[in-house]
């Protein structure tokens, strides 16, 4: 008689662990990773229990993201014992920072390396399972982390600037951005897979093809020049909402404002602007000018009156005065922004920031945090309070038995407002719905 059991066990498919940190970029990369190790025959799973190793992917950006990795990986190395490291502090002195806090971990990785982490997880668990196509199915838009009705679509990897806080050139590299043909089968495979929102992501959406000269590729047999404005009516064809993220504020942006007043696109803009002192965003070295954000901003509100604008900011940059904070508020308050974060500086290793001098104390950084976030969360009533009476669209997002919560146009998943609709339990995640704003609060809406 032969013993079947030992070579079906020798056959099963490996599992393998994942915890996933940091921003929507670093989620698609976590996605691509599943989706390359499903592939390759491997299972993924939720526990550490029964996971042959556990995959961190880091966040790097600040400080306070780095202690959440590191205790992530102390917390998979508690769990499990078997761990690899890869993302935004898989490089350099963050990458001898894990060794040294943890140097149980197996192997690291630096971002967006989908061929190294898989020869890392193959070298610690050989994995001797060969997915049969007729029972290990993948969806064909791979693996995602997001809900079926909505994803992330990263355009580009890196970026051109040098910000004085920001080290991501230094992680992730220079520009390099996908062909636009390229981009548009990925789009059109989320599309065909039931997604009704694609929210376009990347470090400088706006800088999109710059790398490659706005070169010609095609896309279902027609020529289309890589650049942000032909991406955006392209995409806009598809017939689903598209959402765009990590615009910065250049002129040729301007071009893309008729399509959200034409309804091809969503009327909004995510504008990481970071202050309103032209001192301050001299210091910082970002690459646009307040007051001409300012003309800007008016300009496309003249062109698409219902156009969302969120951004983010900081406050207590090394050498920031009172003066210049007041700017910042002045900015804000002539801006009237619809949806704003805000954040208190934060050292991060390795940032020209460091070497700045004048440091804001802790406590005056809390202080003007408070005060900005209370000027905003004004702004964000009173343009709430005005829509209530009108008629929007709704994306739903989840459904119990108390009624549904969405999102509307001027909402993007998990940093912006929701949407309430009381009662409609009858709904399902993915459906649009269409209907009259009934109240609102600082943040949410109400429908009737």
């Amino acid at each position: 008689m032969t013993n079947t059991n030992s070579s079906s066990a020798e056959n099963r498919p490996q599992r393998v662990g994942f915890v996933s940190l940091g921003c929507p970029k670093a989620l698609v990369d976590s996605e691509r990773i599943l989706t390359q190790l499903r592939l390759d025959g491997y299972e993924v799973t939720p526990s550490y229990e029964d996971a042959g190793v556990v995959i961190v992917n880091t966040c790097g950006f600040i400080d306070s993201a780095k202690a959440e990795s590191l205790e992530a990986i102390g917390e998979a190395i508690e769990e499990n014992g078997r761990v690899l490291v890869t993302g935004c502090m898989g490089k350099g002195a963050d990458a001898e920072a894990i060794l040294e806090a943890h140097p149980k971990v197996l192997g690291i990785t630096g971002p967006a390396a989908y061929e190294e982490v898989l020869s890392e997880v193959r070298r610690v668990l050989p994995n001797k399972h060969k997915p049969d196509p007729t029972i290990d199915l993948i969806p064909a838009q791979g693996v995602k982390l997001t809900p079926r009705h909505y994803a992330y679509l990263k355009i580009s990897e890196g970026c051109n600037h040098r910000c004085r806080f920001c080290v991501i050139p230094s992680m992730r590299g220079d520009l390099v951005s996908r062909p636009i043909g390229e981009v548009m089968r990925e789009a059109e495979g989320l599309v065909r897979a039931g997604v009704r929102e694609i929210l376009v992501i990347s470090q400088d959406t706006s800088a999109y093809g710059v790398d490659l000269r706005y070169r010609t590729d095609f896309w279902d047999g027609r020529p289309l020049k890589t650049n942000l404005e032909t991406l955006a009516a392209t995409l806009g064809e598809l017939g689903v909402w598209i959402r765009l993220h990590y615009v910065y504020p250049y002129p040729h942006v301007d071009k893309v404002i008729p399509l959200m007043a034409d309804g091809k696109i969503l009327p909004y803009l995510d504008i990481p602007l970071q202050h309103g002192s032209p001192a301050v965003l001299e210091r910082m070295k970002r690459p646009a000018a307040a007051e001409k954000t300012l003309d800007r901003i008016h300009r496309w509100r003249e062109v698409c009156p219902d156009i969302t604008l969120r951004s983010t900011f900081i406050v207590g940059y090394p050498g920031e005065t009172d003066a210049e904070f007041q700017e910042l508020l002045d900015f804000m308050e002539s801006a009237q922004l619809d949806r704003v974060g805000c954040f208190k500086y934060s050292p991060v290793a390795g940032a020209a920031a460091n070497d700045l001098p004048n440091p804001v104390p802790e406590a005056v950084k809390e202080e003007r945090w408070q005060i900005f976030m209370a000027l905003q969360q004004r702004i964000s009533a009173d343009k709430l309070q005005r829509k209530v009476g009108s008629t929007i669209d709704v994306l739903i997002d989840q459904v119990d038995s108390e009624g549904a919560i969405g999102r509307s146009a001027a909402d993007a998943p998990e940093i912006d407002g929701l949407v309430h609709l009381p009662g409609a339990s009858d709904l399902s995640p993915g459906d649009r719905v269409r209907g009259e704003v009934t109240a609102a609060d600082d943040y949410d809406l109400w429908l009737g």
